[in-house]
């Protein structure tokens, strides 16, 4: 499993957030998190958590944001 990063994007310009507003709230560069948003580098969950209560979500959520990893499953 993996974070839904297009997800994460839609979410944050629905609410009409910046990459550099979203950055300031959860006190990192803005080059750092467009880098974290386009899937250049990880998103800890501790950071994760972050963003979801900068977008209005709570911990028992976090799991809409999960991608099914098509390519690791077994069948």
């Amino acid at each position: 499993m993996k974070f839904d990063l297009q997800r994460l994007k839609g979410e944050r310009v629905a609410r009409g957030i910046t990459q550099a507003q979203m950055a300031r709230k959860i006190g990192i560069s803005t080059n750092a998190y467009w880098r974290k948003e386009n899937g250049e580098r990880d998103i800890g969950m501790e950071e994760f958590v972050k963003i979801l209560s900068v977008l209005g979500f709570e911990k028992k959520q976090i799991s809409l944001f999960f991608a099914k990893d098509v390519h690791n499953s077994e069948h």
